[in-house]
């Protein structure tokens, strides 16, 4: 049995729409909240030093996964929203007009990648995913958009629409930038990995060697990994013409060489 557990969703892109993360309501900051932790004895200390790592050593390992796999640029959302399917057209009214009001606005200080509805999949589900400058950048448009009028009649509009709702804020992989919005009538396969805890460096390196394969076939939209949220899971998307088109590219891609091994590779993270 594989260790990963995959997703696949096929969409198209047909609408635009925005919902921005759950403000905190109001609680004891942490050093309220949480007493300080015990003092640590020096043979302890060194004990933990042998058997874990040194405290310093572990953090900068921290770090690096971010800084070696991601551009470090900008992080992006990813937006799900399951709908009610007595309401999906107006879920669908709603977001086509005030999408363009968050959206085009350049004091917001954000880009929309795309939004897709889901064809094949979880059915009467969006999908939009959001990029912006770094995290300053997204704490900028969240406390900006807090205080807009407009934006709080759309959620108080949006939220009856929907069953449920949920995000992640991702980064992109160094290698893979993620294409500029464009609208077409190709479908769009999203594809999701939930790897091991401390395996994704190994998995992208495998990843990103067989890559090259795929390329040769289709145009890759993204990859990202999360950093909050559902940890520990992989993102990418790529978009066809249609599903014959993608029923030959995967075929194509398996008859080229590295790519079956990459996918075995993978598959054991």
């Amino acid at each position: 049995m594989l260790s990963r557990v995959s997703k696949s969703y096929l969409t198209t892109r047909t609408l635009y729409t925005t919902a921005r993360l759950a403000r905190p309501f109001p609680t004891l900051s942490l050093k309220e909240q949480e007493p300080a932790p015990p003092k640590q004895g020096r043979a302890n200390e060194i004990i933990e030093a042998v058997l874990y790592g040194s405290k310093k050593t572990r953090e900068e390992e921290n770090q690096t996964h971010s800084k070696v796999l991601a551009r470090g640029k900008y992080v992006h959302e990813l937006q799900v929203h399951n709908v009610k399917p007595d309401k999906v057209n107006e879920y669908t009214e709603l977001v086509s007009k005030y999408m363009p009001l968050i959206a085009n606005d350049p004091a917001n200080n954000l880009h929309l990648c795309g939004s897709w509805s889901v064809e094949i999949g979880e059915q009467d589900t969006f999908v939009h995913i959001w990029e912006y400058k770094g995290y300053p950048g997204h704490k900028h448009t969240m406390e900006r958009l807090s205080k807009d009028e407009a934006y709080n009649e759309f959620m108080n509009r949006l939220r009856p629409l929907l069953v449920s709702r949920q995000n992640n804020m991702m980064l992109e992989f160094s290698f893979w930038m993620t294409s500029p919005p464009k609208v077409t009538n190709n479908i769009y396969e999203l594809r999701k990995y939930t790897l091991k805890p401390g395996r994704l460096l190994e998995w992208e390196m495998y990843w990103r060697r067989g890559l090259e394969c795929r390329r040769k076939f289709c145009e890759p939209v993204g990859a990202w990994f999360t950093q909050l949220g559902e940890l520990n899971t992989v993102y990418h998307m790529w978009t066809y013409p249609d599903l014959q088109t993608r029923k030959t590219t995967r075929e194509d891609a398996w008859n080229t060489e590295g790519w079956a091994e990459t996918v075995q590779k993978t598959g054991t993270y």
